[in-house]
């Protein structure tokens, strides 16, 4: 039978240890606080602010809204990320992104201070993912001169939040991942690359597979911990699994019908892996949670810095 790997539970077991820890950050006069920057309406952008805002109130993040038109400048846009980042009180920034086309996004990106990066978007921040020096995302690794969890201190960046709650997951489940053989499907700087690189810290094996691999099916089958982040509703189906894997499906996808779906064929999947994150239910669940923990490790780290 395979086992589904639920993200809410992660997520609440998360976000119980960052409230511990915000709540130790008031305690003391500090209270971890969020800038979330979001150019124009879109309605994904939005859905996520929302859901961001309930797990921040849930954990004790307060959050600061910077709400800028679509038309803005490159030149405006930058000018808000600098105020921010010279803002003491601000511990962290999300940046929504795509940016509109205008705008140009690296410019902004590389903008954000590496300290109050918390969705490692920045080249700063992925080196650090691609050194092995940004947050892991399993409570074990974390931004310089935060304190608390065992050598968190020696980090010093803070990696992408999805890839980050791909490996929560797995350390939440006890499943181990040194030497196992990982595949990753999906090349992106948002997941797939960041996912390797993060996987590999843990010492698995790791390929990096994308739509040019050749008999991409049989090098997935291989495969003891398959991430699925490729973008493509369903496209991971039977001839891709294998029994005994863990299938972790960053996918979503909206169908004709208005329905999620992930990378792989949940019916596929089920009966034939031995563990699978649904979607909707899975790695989304957990990346807003992640993102708090973030905050929360940037403002402990400010407090030694300072």
């Amino acid at each position: 039978m395979t086992q589904i790997l639920k993200g809410s539970e992660v997520a609440d077991a998360l976000s119980a240890q960052t409230a511990a820890r915000a709540a130790g950050l008031r305690s003391a006069g500090v209270t971890p606080t969020l800038a979330i920057v979001r150019v124009g309406e879109r309605a994904d952008d939005i859905s996520y602010e929302r859901g961001a805002c309930k797990r921040a109130e849930k954990v004790g993040v307060a959050v600061r809204h910077v709400l800028l038109a679509a038309d803005v400048t490159t030149k405006g846009l930058i000018g808000q990320i600098e105020a921010l980042n010279a803002d003491s009180e601000v511990h962290g920034v999300l940046l929504f992104r795509p940016l509109p086309p205008h705008i140009d996004e690296d410019a902004v990106r590389n903008t954000l201070s590496v300290y109050k990066d918390v969705d490692g978007i920045s080249d700063l921040s992925l080196a650090g993912v691609f050194s092995g020096k940004a947050s892991g995302g399993n409570g074990k690794h974390g931004v310089a001169g935060a304190a608390g969890d065992g050598d968190e201190d020696a980090r010093t960046a803070f990696a992408p939040c999805t890839p980050s709650a791909c490996m929560e997951i797995l350390e939440h489940c006890g499943i181990e991942v040194a030497g196992k053989k990982a595949v990753v499907v999906g090349r992106s700087l948002v997941v797939g690359k960041p996912a390797a690189m993060m996987l590999l810290d843990r010492n698995a094996t790791v390929t990096v597979a994308h739509s040019r691999t050749k008999d991409l099916p049989a090098a997935v089958r291989t495969a003891d911990i398959v991430i699925a982040c490729v973008g493509r509703a369903a496209m991971l189906g039977a001839d891709y699994l294998a029994s005994g894997q863990v299938v972790i499906d960053v996918g979503i996808n909206v169908t004709a019908d208005g329905s999620l779906v992930g990378d792989v064929e949940r019916t596929a999947a089920e009966g034939t892996v031995a563990a699978l994150t649904p979607v909707p239910g899975g790695v989304g669940a957990v990346t807003t949670s992640v993102l708090m923990k973030h905050v929360v490790q940037a403002a402990q780290a400010a407090q030694t810095r300072h």
